[in-house]
């Protein structure tokens, strides 16, 4: 059971949508299978932004996927062309 979620909103154009979900299915199940206290992982879709939205066993978990060589070296590289400016990262505790 998830204790923890991390947020990541994004804000890209509809024009760079279809590519940033193609990162998000790329990395989906390397997220889930290698990053400690992954429990799932969801993309979220309107108008004015895109949410990634990470379920963590703990708070620890979250914050320590943030260090990671996937999310550095792989995720925040393919994507950071494609934001039309910072994402917004937010951890929060099941209450």
């Amino acid at each position: 059971m998830a204790k923890a979620y991390l947020e990541i909103t994004m804000f890209v154009s509809n024009a760079n949508r279809p590519t940033a979900a193609g990162v998000y299915n790329k990395y989906k199940q390397p997220f889930l299978d290698g990053i400690r206290g992954a429990v799932s992982k969801e993309l979220l879709i309107r108008n004015e932004d895109v949410q990634v939205l990470h379920c963590f066993e703990s708070v620890e978990d979250a914050s320590a996927y943030l260090q990671t060589e996937l999310f550095n070296n792989d995720v925040v590289k393919e994507l950071a062309p494609l934001l039309d400016k910072a994402p917004e990262i937010k951890i929060y505790t099941v209450a």
